[in-house]
């Protein structure tokens, strides 16, 4: 499909705004996903062609936050495996089932990510205080729980990706016993995973537009690398705060759509 040079930028900015938002806390797709259905791209391959382009984003901002994941590769190890299984099956069902199958459950989802992100640390407090009168400490991958959760938002990341790391950052935080920067490094490691596992299965069976492809892949690259920048300089509360209004945000979006 030929594009104005207007519409060029339009989506290279857009990708470089989904960079450094996906890497702070996620939802860059809402960015995005309305451009290039500003395009004249249809829905399915407006999706397709945009989760292909953020890989590299997800894997600049995975980068970026390298420090902050010493220490921690058991555990990303094992909860990745859970994301890959579920973005291939969330990119298998973006395929099969019509577009407006999460519509409805999407917002919803995305609310009660933000009740327990607002919550997260009079839950994080209330469970230390239990695990300490019944003399338990906390398991370091989060257990069964954490799994199957992040591997359900797996699911729902493969198919569509919107306020997906918001989603992750909820479940960890809520059941790990972990800083919240240390959270947003994994939570960007599982996000490239999904993506990358979604975009290969896509290369086979789902059409694209290259030139979407690589302008989103070039912003969000650079979006990646501003968005570490940024987001490890936050405190843990303004953190938290920034993701509540980002999330609102896509509430917003997502209900109007």
């Amino acid at each position: 499909m030929a594009l104005s040079i207007w519409e060029i930028l339009a989506i290279f900015a857009a990708g470089v705004g989904a960079g450094t938002i996906n890497t702070i806390v996620g939802s860059g797709t809402l960015i995005t996903f309305p451009v290039l259905l500003a395009t004249g791209l249809p829905p399915v391959t407006a999706t397709v062609s945009n989760a292909l382009g953020l890989i590299p984003g997800s894997i600049s901002g995975a980068i970026g936050y390298r420090k902050e994941l010493a220490g921690q590769r058991r555990r990303v190890l094992k909860l990745g495996v859970g994301a890959a299984i579920g973005g291939l099956t969330g990119a298998t069902l973006l395929l099969s089932l019509p577009s407006t199958a999460f519509e409805t459950i999407v917002p919803v989802l995305v609310a009660l990510a933000l009740v327990l992100v607002i919550l997260q640390p009079r839950i994080s407090k209330a469970v230390q205080r239990r695990r300490e009168r019944n003399g338990t400490r906390p398991r370091p991958d989060g257990g069964p729980a954490l799994y199957a959760g992040l591997t359900l938002a797996s699911v729902y990341g493969g198919y569509f990706t919107a306020a997906q790391g918001i989603i992750y950052l909820s479940l960890m935080g809520m059941l790990l016993d972990d800083t919240m920067q240390r959270l947003n490094a994994v939570k960007n490691v599982l996000a490239a995973i999904v993506n990358s596992i979604a975009a290969l299965f896509f290369l086979f069976v789902a059409d694209f537009d290259w030139t979407a492809v690589v302008l989103i892949a070039v912003g969000s690259a650079i979006g990646g690398q501003i968005g570490a920048k940024v987001g490890r300089r936050l405190s843990p509360a303004f953190l938290r705060a920034f993701v509540v209004v980002v999330g609102t945000a896509a509430i917003v979006q997502l209900l109007l759509r």
